[in-house]
């Protein structure tokens, strides 16, 4: 019983090994191209013409709120809604800010404005008027 134990862990190992060292031929057949999509190179660069951005940038906010009403966009540089109808007007959080040579803060668009300081607004919205 143990040499037939042995001859077939022999037989087994000497199959296996030979599969390892095994090469396949090239195939013979037709070959299926593939089904995904395919990727085609971009076209060389030509100095003077910008090259279109892949995305564009999101109009909204995964994290906050637009402002109700008006027209805005999201800056995600400065973490605030950019008011698109008013200059230098900004929204984030029920809030909205505003650059006149000096900050100012409202819950409204339209006022009234109360004068705040750099840490009374929002971190990136400061740096972008310091």
């Amino acid at each position: 019983m143990t040499s037939i134990a042995r001859l077939t862990l022999l037989t087994l190992v000497l199959g296996l090994s030979a599969c390892t060292v095994h090469r396949p031929s090239a195939p013979t057949g037709p070959t299926i191209p593939p089904s995904g999509p395919t990727t085609q190179p971009y076209p060389p660069a030509t100095p003077g013409k910008p090259i279109p951005a892949t995305k564009p940038r999101p109009s909204t906010s995964a994290t906050f709120a637009p402002p109700p009403g008006g027209r805005s966009h999201w800056d995600g540089q400065m973490g605030v809604y950019v008011l698109d109808n008013q200059p230098n007007t900004f929204y984030r959080q029920r809030t909205y800010y505003r650059w006149d040579n000096g900050w100012s803060r409202s819950i409204s668009p339209n006022g009234p404005w109360e004068e705040t300081d750099i840490h009374g607004v929002p971190p990136g919205l400061g740096k972008q008027f310091e």
